[in-house]
């Protein structure tokens, strides 16, 4: 799982795969990637730092998101 924070676009995008994508809109500004097999490879959330009740989280999870080296 990959997490990314765009905070140019104030977008958040939590890959769990990768590949050609469907998008499915299911709310506003909220998107879901599957692919050909049904398979849910991404959630994308726009305005993410208005929709989470600790905007701050966001440079949490770009912490978390970070690879572990060594």
């Amino acid at each position: 799982m990959r997490i990314a924070y765009d905070g140019k676009a104030d977008a958040l995008y939590i890959a769990f795969g990768e590949g050609p994508a469907t998008v499915q809109e299911v709310a506003e500004g909220i998107a879901l990637d599957w692919d050909s097999e049904g398979r849910l490879l991404g959630i994308e959330i726009l305005d993410a730092s208005k929709r989470l009740a600790d905007p701050e989280a966001l440079r949490r999870f770009a912490l978390e998101a970070l690879p572990v080296l060594g």
